[in-house]
């Protein structure tokens, strides 16, 4: 291959990945995310290589060696990547390159925002303070994170925990005060992000419009009565086939040996709620034996979500197998292949729970505006059995509003990792 066309096609890839983002610092680094980004802007790039090479009269111009050029770009980049979320994560974790984090607000959500930084320190922000003048959330409920005064003593408490991120997240503090913190921090070339009104509605896909001075965000979320998810619905039927066809060995060896261990029906039946509220009969191979008569009643903890073991510990050994390995799971295909289910989705929930979350927990009854997933955006960070509630509301519905077929895949990849990893040694 041609050294000056290399080095152009070089150049054109380092410029396209400036302009995809690839080089700005986030708040969450997605390796996923970075995949699709970089295997995007190199098949632009090789395009357009083709095109300058053939309008240029280039004899040796030829599909395969920018083929090949392509593939060698993306493994290098990818494995760039891998190395340096790797290293930044490790680092993160260890307390390195970690950026002390101001946050301007101390109500719930600046509370939230204190709690989810700090659950996740290999994102590398750690909330050092806040400011509010009428801090208005629970003030014990993080104690690492002290108010150290109002809005005037911004320069005082950058310059003693050499902040390097600063979070608004409603402040007290009126419009014009803020505006000269605002500008105080750009001064100081310290980053500055907001939590919109609204927030929760706001999803990825969003367009900032203007009005004279106004900025206007114009969010753009899949319908979930619209073509997106009737696409993926069709696909999740195709794909949920081909998946029993591909399993249908291990599917028949479990049945049988559910069936010789522990007798009576192989399936598992539970009534859950899907789409719209319908119920429907979700299916698992059992793991459990049948209950005694004078076993006592399970009482769910407050705010906590169904899940693992429910009062007496009745899994079989091979039931724990199952369950460790998510094969369990699988007769839950026969539920998508039905449509009463997709491969991704919020999980469902029985009625019983349904009826007290929609009553206590907010939006929770929003999740039902799609049908139930095998598997989830909130299971694959690490909200699965009993977790907060709350949390997987929100991110059920975050799902929702921020629907793509990548999403999807995405989600298939983190499970299938997650499931890799818990069968390694």
């Amino acid at each position: 291959f041609p050294l000056g066309w290399t080095l152009a096609f070089a150049g054109l890839s380092l410029q396209l990945i400036y302009v995809g983002g690839l080089y700005r610092l986030r708040i969450e680094q997605s390796f996923l995310d970075d995949v699709a980004r970089i295997v995007g802007v190199l098949t632009v790039g090789a395009a357009l290589l083709f095109a300058a090479r053939a309008i240029a009269g280039d004899a040796a111009a030829d599909g395969g060696s920018v083929v090949r050029v392509w593939a060698f770009s993306l493994v290098y980049l990818l494995a760039g990547r891998v190395a340096l979320h790797s290293a930044a994560t490790t680092a993160a974790r260890a307390g390195l390159l970690v950026r002390p984090t101001l946050i301007v607000g101390r109500g719930d959500v600046g509370a939230r925002v204190a709690k989810r930084l700090l659950a996740r320190p290999e994102l590398g922000f750690k909330p050092v303070a806040f400011l509010d003048k009428e801090p208005r959330a629970d003030l014990d409920d993080i104690p690492d994170v002290p108010v150290l005064g109002a809005s005037w003593d911004f320069d005082r408490v950058v310059d003693e925990h050499d902040v390097q991120q600063v979070i608004v997240a409603f402040s007290t503090a009126p419009d014009g005060v803020l505006m000269r913190l605002l500008r105080r921090a750009e001064e100081r070339e310290i980053p500055v992000a907001f939590v919109p009104r609204f927030f929760e509605r706001v999803p990825d896909h969003v367009s900032v419009e203007h009005l004279g001075g106004i900025a206007l965000l114009v969010p753009r979320p899949a319908r979930a009565d619209g073509w997106q998810f009737a696409l993926k619905y069709a696909l999740d039927r195709a794909a949920a086939a081909a998946m029993l066809v591909l399993a249908a060995p291990v599917f028949v060896a479990t049945a049988l040996a559910v069936r010789l261990t522990m007798g009576g029906p192989i399936f598992f039946r539970q009534t859950r709620v899907g789409r719209d509220g319908k119920p429907f009969d979700m299916l698992k191979f059992r793991s459990m034996r049948e209950p005694r008569a004078d076993a006592p009643t399970f009482v769910l903890p407050e705010g906590l979500g169904p899940g693992g073991v429910e009062g007496v510990d009745r899994t079989t050994p091979l039931g724990r197998l199952l369950r460790a390995t998510s094969i369990d799971e699988l007769p839950q295909l026969l539920n998508v292949v039905k449509g009463e289910m997709s491969l991704v989705g919020p999980r469902p929930e029985r009625p019983e729970f349904v009826e007290r979350f929609e009553e206590s927990v907010y939006r929770y009854g929003e999740r039902h505006r799609v049908k139930a997933g095998i598997t989830g955006w909130a299971q694959v960070h690490g909200l699965r059995g009993r977790t907060s509630i709350a949390d997987r509301a929100e991110w059920d519905n975050y799902y929702i509003e921020n629907f793509s077929l990548w999403l999807d895949l995405k989600i298939l990849l983190l499970t299938a990792g997650a499931v890799l990893r818990m069968l390694m040694p």
